[in-house]
């Protein structure tokens, strides 16, 4: 039989989350953004959830040719755009549309072939300093694009660096409406922290939701899931393999950095830093046995961690160990973001780091 470690895709919080965003984004469409596998649920996982979307968005080739394998016809974004010339004869032949960020990919476009122009998204460098052009370029990239027989048409975008903190995004969209005013083409500026928190100001005809749609808050620890009304879609749960009964001045695990003030019960539970629980955790990192809340004790090893069951007294052998997303037994929530806070990482992290030899359950309703 194999370790009791399992990881589950929930296919009715994925549609719960799109539709979060969608009332908070109304009229504008929606693109579902799936890339690094869809944050680690897997895009084929995920298709069902989230096919309600206007288009999916992502970074390479391989996951837009899964994306059309799966049977969507929809509009799909490379948010990355092309990084070679060959790739602009896939995205014909898949009818991928691609964001221009740089001279060098505006000089890909010039010298294809082809009898079918392709839809580009020009992305501005409004300040977070990694792709796009300057706002002073912006202009003269877009006359040199529109002038190119091919290019169909073309979308204007850029990101926003501190939407989910206090500085804001006043300044990056001042930028870009200055800039843009006068050009034609549709507008998409916002991500997940946008999408939420400035949606008056950033709504445009495109958002581009990633974290929210995987139920993790985007200004956490600000505002959580609850507040911002999420569902966690990622489950990882393992089971207690074995308990133990300490007294005082007994510690746990390499390093013995954790040593019980008392009589003190702990269970051992399967999961470790190989499975991509992250070693940084430790004593105090919240876990769920039997949907109850407690605690991680000691140090994360590489197939196990310990918690304190004075909580859960009656948690035996078996026992169900909720790592983050919702107990099978009761039905609570540990969201990802605590986590994540506890191992000094975002929960982004957590979701694409579980580990290939953890096995995901079918994607539930």
């Amino acid at each position: 039989m194999p370790r009791p470690i399992l990881a589950t895709v929930h296919t009715a919080a994925l549609r719960h989350n799109l539709d979060r965003v969608r009332r908070a984004a109304v009229d504008a469409r929606v693109w579902a953004v799936v890339k690094a596998n869809a944050y680690g649920h897997g895009i084929e996982r995920v298709y069902e959830g989230l096919r309600g979307a206007d288009g999916f968005a992502l970074l390479d080739l391989a996951e837009a040719e899964r994306v059309r394998a799966l049977g969507w016809r929809g509009p799909v974004l490379l948010l990355e755009g092309v990084f070679d010339a060959r790739d602009l004869e896939l995205c014909s032949r898949l009818d991928l549309w691609h964001t221009v960020h740089c001279d060098e990919q505006i000089d890909m476009l010039a010298a294809h072939k082809t009898l079918k122009p392709q839809r580009v998204f020009l992305k501005m460098n409004s300040g977070m300093n990694r792709l796009g052009f300057a706002p002073e370029r912006f202009g003269s990239a877009w006359t040199r694009l529109n002038a190119l027989p091919q290019v169909d048409e073309i979308s204007l975008m850029t990101h926003f660096s501190d939407a989910d903190g206090p500085r804001g995004i006043a300044h990056q969209l001042e930028a870009f409406e200055r800039v843009t005013r006068d050009l034609p083409g549709e507008r998409s500026i916002a991500n997940s922290a946008a999408t939420l928190r400035h949606a008056s100001q950033t709504r445009g005809d495109w958002v581009r939701p990633g974290i929210v749609l995987y139920g993790s808050a985007p200004d956490f620890p600000q505002h959580d899931t609850a507040h911002w009304q999420l569902q966690p879609t990622m489950t990882l749960a393992t089971r207690l393999i074995g308990v133990q009964q300490l007294k005082a001045g007994d510690t746990i695990g390499y390093g013995s950095n954790f040593t019980a003030d008392g009589p003190l019960t702990i269970g051992v539970a399967a999961v470790g830093y190989a499975d991509g629980y992250p070693r940084h955790c430790n004593t105090g990192t919240p876990v769920l046995v039997n949907g109850v809340r407690t605690r991680m004790v000691g140090r994360v090893s590489m197939d196990m961690i310990t918690v304190d069951l004075t909580p859960v007294p009656d948690a035996k052998f078996g026992a169900e160990v909720t790592l983050w997303g919702r107990s099978a037994a009761t039905g609570a929530v540990l969201p990802i973001d605590e986590v994540a806070q506890a191992a000094g990482t975002v929960g982004y992290e957590l979701m694409c780091a579980v580990a290939p030899r953890v096995p995901f359950a079918p994607a539930d309703e």
